[in-house]
């Protein structure tokens, strides 16, 4: 992240209202240049400043009435019993209509929305374990010393697999806490770049998909399949290559189910 960049995010920083990837490269880019780090030292104390010395005013008591006595006032129609009211029946009926089309809407939108949810939760903890040096709790490329570790650790055995030979050696593995529930992570590298798998047990609705998300200039991936439920791969690899690496995972998946 540049200078630029840096600046026109800054007010959205100070606010907390930018994501934890764009809070993280702004943090870095703060600490190694002066500059930008005096601009925000000076926005800093300018809004602790306006805080604590601005002047507040309460509004008088008798500005409400005013507002209403001021608004125009609707007549009443007349109500005749026993006559159909064809302006509340038109309007139920669209009321009616309005439900169902939102219901269905939102059918399609919640998982959408869900999955949007799960990859921010995803990209957060592979930027984090690349940010605090927290990449791996047990540090092995041997998938005999890996797998054993996660024993007692979670409520399923993940399968570990050793694609050194195809080019992503493994670096090791680590407990992460996604969706509500602790997780595997399996880190590979491919070339200085790292990969974060994480995969965990589910009852899915939709099975043997797969799908791909591009978020901050990091690639995801994301399947499921009956064996191995819900998986997910985050990378700055280019997509091709991270594809490349969840098709191998895929198929050493299916050899262990098999």
């Amino acid at each position: 992240m540049n200078c630029d960049e840096t600046r026109n995010l800054m007010h959205g920083h100070l606010d907390k209202e930018i994501d934890l990837v764009r809070a993280v490269e702004i943090d870095k880019h703060l600490d190694g240049c002066a500059a930008c780090k005096a601009v925000y030292s000076r926005e800093t104390a300018m809004r602790s400043a306006i805080r604590e010395r601005a002047s507040y005013y309460t509004a008088p008591k008798y500005l409400e009435s005013r507002i209403r006595a001021a608004l125009p006032r609707r007549a009443k129609k007349a109500f005749v019993f026993g006559q159909p009211n064809l302006n509340w029946l038109g309007f139920a009926a669209s009321m009616a209509f309005a439900v169902v089309i939102t219901w269905g809407v939102a059918m399609q939108l919640n998982t959408a929305t869900a999955n949007d949810r799960l990859a921010d939760e995803i990209l957060s903890a592979h930027v984090r374990s690349l940010m605090a040096n927290h990449m791996t709790d047990v540090d092995s490329s041997d998938k005999h010393t890996v797998k054993p570790w996660f024993n007692g650790k979670l409520d399923f055995s993940p399968e570990v697999f050793d694609l050194t030979a195809q080019g992503f050696p493994l670096v090791g593995g680590r407990l992460d806490y996604i969706n509500g529930r602790p997780v595997a992570a399996l880190v590979y590298r491919h070339r200085k770049h790292f990969i974060n798998f994480f995969h965990w047990p589910d009852e899915l609705r939709e099975k043997d998909f797969v799908r791909t998300k591009t978020k901050q200039g990091y690639n995801l991936v994301y399947w499921a399949n009956s064996g191995m439920g819900f998986c997910w791969v985050v990378s700055d690899l280019q997509e091709d290559e991270l594809m490349q690496f969840v098709k191998l995972l895929q198929q050493q998946q299916r050899s262990a189910v098999s």
